[in-house]
């Protein structure tokens, strides 16, 4: 086996990630394929690159000496690949790359912006990782990117990037068996929810370190459970698990939405942007698309209603503040 950037890629993620399953995420692969290819660059190469063990993948001596090799090829290979999309964006027409965390406001912006910018070809980059959208933006791989900030959680802002507030603090709630006791009121208490495992990403950005301290704050310490917000629907709606979920949720017949009283948890939804990129446009559509999908959902308009704000949701451009 002949070693390609592909396979160079996939070690420098393991590198810089520590895990193999957040490697995976990273790479948009499952886990045990990426644990194949790792075992058939090993064989290839006859030496062990990485020590596995509880704390997760760490590289060895020999390791550590080809990822500095790697790295360097890595990158270039990334800023050739760039550059010449840039350059063909330049000659074959206009070009948009969107990066977003997950939302349910980003349909309807792709939609929208298609109307708004005819002829303007949208390439999207979803990842879980806010601060690397931000890196993206800053390093030229991305235009624009719509991520959240976990209060408490600040994200880390390259600079020379203009930035606009969606939403200064949007409440998270939680989803919850249908059946489960808390759902029959239409606010939840944390207290209600103390026995519960409660699901949570470690891998996106502030999403651990934001419910940790929320869950110390109320004096409570339930079981948590480690994987994705994909995994964690079949969960709950079997009443193994409870999450936190963004308010645009819409509820199942097997799953309720209710808010938690107080909104202890909160994020912060932020447009950011290179210079030059149609800022005051992009966030219009965003808006827009929010507001939609907002109204969409009946327990969040329900909250809207009962906190009087409905009429508060973005609706125009809204300047950063630091």
């Amino acid at each position: 086996m002949e070693l390609e950037v592909r396979h160079l890629r996939a070690l420098c993620a393991i590198a810089d990630t520590g895990s193999l399953h957040k490697a995976a995420r990273q790479l948009g692969v499952s886990q045990p394929s990426l644990t194949t290819q790792l075992r058939r660059i090993e064989n290839s190469l006859g030496a062990e690159l990485f020590s596995r063990g509880r704390t997760g993948c760490r590289p060895t001596p020999l390791g550590r000496s080809l990822l500095s090799r790697a790295r360097p090829l890595v990158a270039g290979m990334a800023a050739l690949v760039d550059e010449t999309r840039a350059a063909a964006a330049r000659t074959g027409g206009q070009g948009l790359r969107v990066g977003s965390t997950a939302s349910r406001a980003l349909p309807g912006w792709l939609r929208r912006l298609r109307q708004r910018l005819p002829g303007t070809d949208i390439a999207l980059r979803m990842d879980v990782s806010a601060n690397a959208l931000l890196r993206s933006v800053a390093g030229g791989q991305l235009d624009v990117a719509f991520v959240h900030e976990v209060e408490g959680c600040p994200l880390r802002v390259p600079e020379g990037l203009d930035g606009r507030v969606l939403v200064d603090r949007e409440p998270q709630f939680v989803s919850l068996a249908r059946d489960h006791p808390a759902a029959a009121r239409p606010v939840v208490d944390l207290a209600d929810l103390a026995t519960d495992h409660w699901m949570v990403d470690p891998t996106v950005d502030g999403e651990w370190d934001g419910l940790r301290r929320v869950l110390d704050a109320a004096g409570i310490d339930p079981p948590l459970l480690h994987g994705d917000y994909h995994t964690a629907a079949s969960l709950i709606a079997l009443g193994e698990a409870v999450a936190p979920c963004q308010p645009t949720s819409v509820p199942r017949e097997d799953m309720a939405v209710r808010p938690l009283r107080g909104d202890p948890l909160a994020v912060r939804l932020l447009l950011y942007a290179r210079p030059g990129a149609p800022l005051d446009t992009l966030y219009a559509e965003l808006a827009a698309a929010y507001r939609e999908v907002a109204l969409r959902a009946a327990p969040y308009r329900e909250w809207l209603r009962r906190q009087g704000t409905a009429a508060e949701l973005p609706v125009g451009p809204c300047m950063m503040t630091a």
